[in-house]
């Protein structure tokens, strides 16, 4: 199965994305990367870095819905999921379906809900399907799941559940772009060329239609990844199990993202076959929100990503 197609959509929705989102190429690559093989992002950042335009602005390019969910204290999971609602001229109850029936969801501040509503995604996240009143309701075929988390401000929120925090393929993270960028956006601010006109404008492509992602997700099999390289992927995973500063390490379920996402990489970069230089690349976003750090190592001001880049240095590159 040729991959041409593949490539050549991925860069076209990177181009397209890049004309409203400024200065977040690894970014848009990564947040891609989650859509192509199928499953969820974490997107941490403080207020104003785009996280919500980002995940519009992919919905509009890759043709699919869109619905946002701002999670607060009093969230309760019907708001997520719907509800059956008596109605009276019929006689009977109708389903109300909630904001989680879409293709592109944004789960904003995910972190402020208790674990009761928290909860109310992970059957969404992990079977894409929804049960309102003890009867099954299959979701988009193209749902994915994009969460935001403020890095900073801890107060009031509630965190994640390990089980919740592994259903998300990667961990991405957004920064404040660098003078140049920034000025870029200043300068096209109040302007045609602003991020937010240029989108509601119609100036963005959509590259494919909803029922194209599926068979495009399909040829990511026929990247190329070597015995060899599998091997050495699976040797990062199980390291993060042995080394001295993790208490819990990263599951087999790391594993197949890691996989899944080093051949979307290899894609993305116009590759029929993944590298080593791929598999390092994916390692930290996939494995950085899974590790849990040893309360003593926490103390002394150890990064999960030191811990990464230690294990990546310590196992050797199969040639």
């Amino acid at each position: 199965m040729s991959t041409d197609r593949l490539k050549d959509v991925l860069a076209q929705a990177r181009r397209e994305t890049g004309k409203v989102i400024i200065g977040q190429d690894p970014v848009i690559e990564k947040a891609l990367i989650a859509i192509f093989t199928g499953n969820h992002a974490l997107i941490e950042g403080v207020p104003g870095v785009a996280k919500t335009l980002l995940v519009r602005t992919l919905a509009r390019v890759l043709g699919c819905d869109f619905a946002r969910i701002q999670f607060t204290p009093d969230l309760m999971p019907a708001d997520i999921t719907g509800t059956n609602v008596f109605n009276l001229q019929r006689n009977e109850f109708s389903l109300i379906k909630g904001p989680v029936f879409t293709s592109f969801l944004l789960a904003d501040e995910i972190n402020r809900a208790p674990a009761k509503t928290q909860s109310a995604l992970l059957q969404a996240m992990q079977e894409r399907v929804v049960t309102i009143d003890r009867e099954n309701h299959p979701l988009p075929p193209n749902f994915t799941v994009f969460a935001t988390q403020n890095p900073i401000e801890y107060e009031g929120t509630y965190p994640l559940p390990e089980a919740q925090k592994d259903r998300f393929m990667l961990k991405i993270t957004m920064t404040a772009p660098d003078r140049a960028e920034e000025l870029t956006l200043a300068q096209r601010t109040m302007t045609r060329e602003a991020p937010e006109t240029l989108l509601a404008g119609g100036a963005v492509q959509t590259v494919i239609q909803p029922q194209d992602l599926q068979e495009l997700r399909e040829q990511l099999s026929a990247i190329v990844i070597r015995d060899e390289l599998i091997g050495y992927l699976v040797d990062i995973v199980r390291a993060t199990r042995q080394h001295e500063s993790v208490l819990v390490g990263a599951g087999p379920r790391a594993t197949q993202s890691l996989i899944m996402a080093a051949r979307a990489c290899a894609a993305l970069a116009g590759q029929d076959f993944v590298t080593p230089d791929d598999i390092k690349t994916m390692a930290l976003p996939v494995l950085e929100h899974r590790l849990i750090l040893r309360p003593e190592f926490e103390i002394e001001g150890l990064a999960v990503s030191e811990v990464v880049q230690q294990i990546l240095q310590q196992i050797a590159v199969p040639r």
